[in-house]
């Protein structure tokens, strides 16, 4: 791919300044990274993308991957027309586009980092020369750079997008994807035409999971991993829609949720895997909240930073609605715990199986194999470092572990 220049070249001093400012920007990334992925992401436009982790975490690898291009180039080249990158970031991120029913009208939140990426940008312009005519002619050409840039990046990115539909013509993921999502909206569909198109019954129970990988490497895991979920889950079928180049959506026809020990246990050393479940649930109504709680459990994991591997909605239902703001929960786990946050992890665990065990001592210290009176000595120490006696707030002192628990990845 060739592109023409439409501006006139940099003079020499201003080739200069923009390599010097593209060497320091450079330099400074991560501050400017930081910044630009939440701007992608914020635009209630693009809110299918930003209510997905795995979406969401593609989106930035490629805005990252734009910017550091942009910058090496006009290193190299100061003031040009830059080319946009051919790696395989753009072509992953345009399967995952066509998969999830997107068009690239959606993902323009790539105007949004484009924003914070020249303010970064101007305010280093101001601060690397004084004179006039200089400021002028690098504010325009970095700008002709920039813009073309961004706007030559979506081109090619909807181009990438047109080769996939194409590959997935009359696909019957795609089909599949289509008919997954008027469920999840809600719309009026036949329950019959419906599992006709999913070869899946829409009566009954099912559960919902979202089984994903963080990185491509780990993709040939999926499919086991999957298989090893509806195994726990007693199934032997189930009803599977890819999501994306690392993301799968199950449904599988059961009751009961098995417990983390058991999916543990299934799953085995899978590194990379990743498993989100929701809560059993029945009819069509059931299929699209059962959905909606695994995704809520893995939008959980991302907000946290969390490195768990697996995550039962009904486990963490109340630290997914605590932390939807993250500064007030971490301020409600500061107020509830006060020094017992810092305690030491058994004091923590301690508490949540007594509040499990429905604040029964005895069977508390024989679910962890302890002694009746190291655990009353472990609670009168628990009380110690509370603001308040647990006995006079124990659902908020175990929603408060809870989230610090998720956080941490245990």
């Amino acid at each position: 791919m060739t592109l023409d220049q439409l501006w006139p070249d940099a003079s020499d001093p201003v080739r200069r300044l923009i390599r010097g400012l593209a060497e320091t920007m450079l330099a400074r990334s991560g501050e400017v990274i930081d910044e630009l992925t939440r701007a992608s992401l914020q635009d209630s436009r693009y809110r299918a993308i930003a209510d997905d982790p795995v979406l969401a975490e593609a989106d930035a690898r490629l805005a990252v991957s734009n910017l550091k291009h942009w910058l090496t180039s006009n290193i190299a080249d100061p003031g040009r027309r830059v080319l946009p990158p051919t790696g395989s970031e753009m072509r992953t991120y345009a399967r995952d586009v066509v998969l999830r029913g997107l068009t690239t009208d959606d993902i323009q939140s790539w105007r949004s980092a484009q924003r914070v990426g020249w303010k970064w940008w101007l305010a280093e312009c101001f601060q690397a020369t004084h004179d006039a005519a200089e400021l002028r002619e690098l504010i325009e050409v970095s700008g002709n750079s920039l813009t073309t840039f961004v706007d030559d990046s979506i081109a090619e990115l909807a181009q990438h997008v047109d080769r996939v539909r194409e590959e997935f013509a009359g696909g019957s993921q795609l089909q599949r994807y289509a008919t997954v999502e008027l469920l999840l909206q809600g719309a009026d569909i036949a329950p019959s035409r419906a599992e006709a198109q999913l070869g899946y019954a829409l009566t009954g129970a099912h559960i919902g999971a979202v089984v994903w990988v963080d990185s491509e490497k780990d993709v040939p895991a999926l499919e086991r991993a999957s298989e090893q979920v509806v195994r726990a889950c007693g199934a032997e079928r189930r009803l599977t829609v890819v999501a994306g180049t690392t993301a799968l959506w199950l449904w599988i026809p059961a009751k009961t949720t098995p417990t983390v020990a058991v999916l543990e246990d299934r799953l085995g050393r899978q590194p990379g895997v990743r498993v989100a479940l929701g809560r059993s649930a029945t009819g069509v109504s059931g299929f699209r909240r059962t959905h909606m709680d695994a995704a809520a459990a893995q939008r959980l994991l991302a907000r946290l930073d969390s490195g768990l591997s697996i995550v039962r909605y009904e486990d963490v239902h109340l630290v997914d609605l605590l932390s939807t703001d993250l500064s007030a929960a971490y301020q409600f786990v500061a107020d509830v715990l006060g020094e017992l946050q810092e305690a030491s992890p058994v004091l923590h665990q301690t508490v949540l199986t007594y509040v499990d065990e429905g604040l029964n001592r005895t069977t508390t210290a024989e679910r962890l194999y302890t002694h009746r009176n190291t655990i009353d000595r472990r609670l009168a120490r628990v009380d110690e470092l509370l603001p308040k006696p647990f006995v006079r707030n124990p659902i908020e002192v175990a929603a408060a572990l809870t989230l610090l628990r998720v956080r941490a990845g245990r």
